[in-house]
């Protein structure tokens, strides 16, 4: 099967389409279940399967430091290595480059920083990227880019994306992997950044295009305003991918400016701290009322979770240490977000989208908390 991207339903900028890949086809929009280190934590690939996942994310920074690029491709691979069938798209490394390590400088060839595993210095090139993307077998490598911290001064963030830009090129040409770059577009919150960064991705005519460097300090209401404006510039037979946002309602309203891809570790990290999304709010597993409930988490849930246990005996576990408890957790937070993408991609094929988001709004997930 080769590479297509082919919309078959939109309301307003809100579309489905689906998105042929050699390892599979991805049913647009949709969210990809972290898998930092070639595992989402806690979950087996064939759980993730059950929750609806298509496609993984994983991390070129983490498995680069350990078990080392190499020794993945020596093993057959990135998908053999985890067991995992379907596509997974891999990110550059640069934003754990610059939020994980200690970092010492960036320069034009590329980021230097230290691990964060043991202090060994490294250089990160875009070329080193991308050949460690490729050892991998990712399907989809994102190129190396600059992500400035917010807030910047809009100096530092104009030669971010010139940066970025450049990277960009030096990343395509070097890639010889199996699968297919992706640009990412920067720019902070000025709009004639994001512009300038999108014109220049467009040139190299890239498979897909993502939305960077959002959620990193600016105020929340200029994200929605970043997301839009930056989906809007960038071209239309192509996924576009929003990277790292991960609330429900932020998945829902960037929806409906046309993003079609999203990751963030927040289903499964929350997770592991007891908090878990419903249909009617977020609910704080620990909390001493949950201790004698008989009813299920989420009624409307059709997770193992949900199916098979009360939330008394999810808040023994959580309060126990128990890992079973992180494991149903997990199960249940993956489920309910890939039943909401699903749940958008209905409402966008019956061209009821925006009734599907003043529902969402009237049910409490949109920055609520159960007791």
């Amino acid at each position: 099967m080769s590479w297509s991207f082919e919309p078959v339903g939109s309301d307003g900028a809100a579309r489905v389409a689906r998105w042929s890949t050699p390892r599979g086809v991805v049913d647009t929009p949709t969210f990809m279940p972290v898998g930092t280190a070639g595992s989402v934590k806690g979950v087996t690939p064939h759980e993730l399967r059950e929750c609806g996942a298509q496609i993984l994310l994983s991390n070129t920074y983490h498995l680069y430091l350990r078990p080392g690029h190499e020794t993945v491709r020596e093993l057959g691979g990135l998908h053999r290595f985890m067991n995992w069938p379907g596509p997974i798209l891999t990110d550059s490394g640069g934003f754990q480059v610059m939020s994980l390590a200690g970092l010492t400088r960036v320069e034009e060839q590329g980021v230097h920083f230290r691990s964060h595993l043991d202090g060994s210095s490294h250089l990160l090139t875009p070329e080193l990227a991308m050949q460690i993307q490729a050892a991998l077998g990712s399907d989809v490598a994102m190129v190396l880019d600059i992500c400035p911290r917010l807030p910047s001064s809009r100096e530092e963030i104009e030669q971010a994306v010139a940066r970025t830009t450049r990277w960009a090129r030096r990343s395509v040409e070097a890639y010889d992997g199996p699968g297919v770059p992706f640009g990412i577009v920067q720019g902070g919150t000025h709009r004639d950044l994001r512009e300038q960064s999108a014109r220049g991705l467009s040139e190299l005519d890239l498979p897909g295009y993502a939305v960077g460097g959002v959620y990193v300090g600016e105020e929340r209401d200029a994200v929605g305003v970043t997301v839009r404006h930056t989906a809007a510039l960038l071209p239309a037979d192509r996924p576009r991918y929003l990277m790292g946002v991960g609330r429900p309602q932020d998945l829902v309203d960037a929806v409906a400016a046309g993003i079609d891809l999203f990751d963030c570790v927040m289903p499964t990290r929350h997770a592991r701290n007891g908090q878990l999304f419903t249909s009617s709010g977020k609910i704080n597993i620990k909390r001493q009322q949950h201790r004698r409930d008989k009813r299920p988490l989420d009624e409307d849930c059709p997770c193992e979770a949900c199916r098979e246990y009360t939330r008394a005996y999810l808040r023994h576990l959580f309060v126990s240490g128990e890992i079973l408890g992180c494991r149903l957790n997990t199960i249940h937070n993956l489920t309910h977000y890939l039943r909401l993408m699903q749940g958008m991609r209905e409402a966008i094929a019956r061209r009821e989208f925006e009734t599907f988001r003043r529902e969402f709004d009237a049910s409490g997930e949109r920055e609520t908390e159960q007791a």
